[in-house]
């Protein structure tokens, strides 16, 4: 699932090619992309045609586009979203779910989403920041982001690093993939207790899930396949400077020991056995 480099990758791209642009029709091709918009499409569709997008803007993996009206739209990417710019002489996508127009006749913006996970809707009235999204925590690329709240908060908490790391409601925008690589370059495993871990240490992890958020946002982001691409359709290249995730079996780039590859949530973390030592005591 794209975590907070994809999604800002994207960002930019709308930022270039959609800021600034009046809408004039919108089609769903798909009711199922926009079934967090519970009024349906008529509905949707009405609310957004000769609306200006005034922005772009993100909380965590949430896009948001403010419009003139004082409404936004709300997009999420799910596990293959995609949002395209693309020349209406292009034919239509097979996963075309939702069609952008605009007034000034030039590229269209195109929802396509393979398997129906993510989606479009309205919040009228939320163009400073949607209250579906206000719950969601701030990103540590916020410059808004408060380092001193979120450490006492996360070491008032008696958990585990890597969990409080994925919280959406604690830190928002780090996922899986990029937990691990900040946990890698902090030498923590993920294992570790929150309530164990000293301000300084709070400040270097966060210091290093910066680094890898900064690096992969430059690189434009992660694709491990088709899925996640940006608005041109361009894949981005951060795994060719992946450290842990899906490295089983390889070795170590500081030390050389062989990637170990745990179960972690329904899902896989990676770490080096001798860089990141598994907690005696763990959670």
């Amino acid at each position: 699932m794209p975590e907070l480099p994809e999604v800002e990758t994207v960002r930019q791209g709308l930022a270039k090619w959609v800021a600034g642009r009046t809408i004039a029709t919108v089609e769903v091709h798909h009711p199922r992309a926009i079934r967090r918009h519970l009024p349906g499409d008529v509905h949707f569709a009405a609310l957004l045609a000769g609306r200006t997008v005034l922005d772009i803007s993100r909380r965590g993996k949430y896009l948001w586009l403010p419009l003139d009206s004082g409404d936004a739209i709300i997009a999420h990417l799910g596990m293959s979203g995609q949002l395209l710019m693309q020349p209406a002489a292009v034919p239509d996508e097979k996963h075309l779910r939702v069609r952008f127009t605009f007034t000034d006749g030039g590229p269209q913006l195109r929802f396509v989403d393979q398997r129906t996970f993510g989606g479009l809707s309205v919040s009228e009235g939320g163009a400073e920041l949607p209250g579906e999204i206000s719950h969601i925590a701030r990103d540590p690329m916020d410059p808004l982001f408060d380092d001193e709240a979120f450490s006492a908060r996360l070491r008032g908490r008696h958990t585990e690093i890597k969990r409080a790391l994925l919280d959406q409601s604690l830190i928002s925008g780090v996922g899986n993939i990029y937990a691990d690589e900040a946990l890698w370059r902090a030498k923590l495993h993920g294992a570790r207790a929150t309530d164990q871990l000293s301000r300084p240490g709070v400040k270097r992890l966060l210091g290093h899930v910066r680094e890898v958020l900064s690096e992969a946002i430059v690189a434009g982001g992660t694709s491990f396949d088709e899925l996640y691409v940006n608005v041109n359709g361009e894949s981005g290249y951060f795994d060719r400077a992946l450290n842990a995730y899906g490295r089983e079996g390889e070795p170590c780039s500081r030390c050389g020991t062989l990637i170990r590859r745990e179960q972690f949530m329904n899902r896989s973390s990676f770490s080096c056995p001798r860089c990141q030592p598994r907690p005696r005591a763990a959670l």
